[in-house]
């Protein structure tokens, strides 16, 4: 049986389109990047950590396979993290605009004999933005919950002047890779 490690609603939604049959469990992982740690080990090792641990809460049930995913907004090495508050979003929003930022989606695919994962990163050029446009978007409430303040599947879409790569990576879980995993693994045909 497949279960996704996430209290994400949107990468329930992504996983529902590649028509598997999977249940979602919560898992509490800390996510807090080490000193040292590059942006994409930071985003791996947390996909991994939600994976392991949604693994050791099944320990037990027999043919268990967990994904754990991690999604970040990346701006000349800093990793953006959900805003705290409007301010911070404001904040955000203000550093990305008219510039290219990196989103990196990371997918790992454990069970009782392997691991697995894949990488995924896009690049997203957004528009310029004044303080209208900043202060109308965090009005919406969008920007909460959401790395780098923004919801491409939502209205900030129409911050994103150009995306380059995988838009379902954009919005935490990248499609391509996670139905290669699943197929590599038998999860999938």
């Amino acid at each position: 049986m497949l279960y996704l490690a996430s209290q994400s609603p949107r990468r329930r939604e992504l996983l529902n389109q590649l028509g598997v049959a999977f249940r979602a469990i919560d898992v509490d992982v800390p996510e807090r990047r080490a000193a040292q740690e590059s942006p994409r080990e930071y985003v791996s090792r947390v996909a991994r950590d939600k994976a392991q641990a949604g693994l050791a809460a099944l320990a037990g049930v027999a043919g268990t396979c967990v994904l754990g995913a991690d999604t970040e907004v990346v701006l000349d090495d800093e990793v953006f993290g959900k805003p705290r508050d409007a301010f911070d979003a404001a904040a955000m929003l203000r550093r990305l605009s008219g510039r290219t930022h990196a989103v990196i989606s990371v997918v790992w695919l454990v069970d009782a004999q392997a691991e697995r994962s894949a990488c995924c990163v896009s690049r997203v050029r957004f528009a310029e933005l004044d303080e209208a446009d900043i202060a109308a978007y965090v009005a919406t409430g969008e920007s909460f919950g959401k790395a780098g303040a923004y919801a491409i599947q939502g209205r900030g879409a129409v911050l994103v002047e150009h995306l380059e790569g995988s838009y379902s990576g954009v919005m935490g879980l990248p499609l391509f890779e996670t139905a290669r995993l699943l197929r590599e693994a038998g999860v999938i045909g």
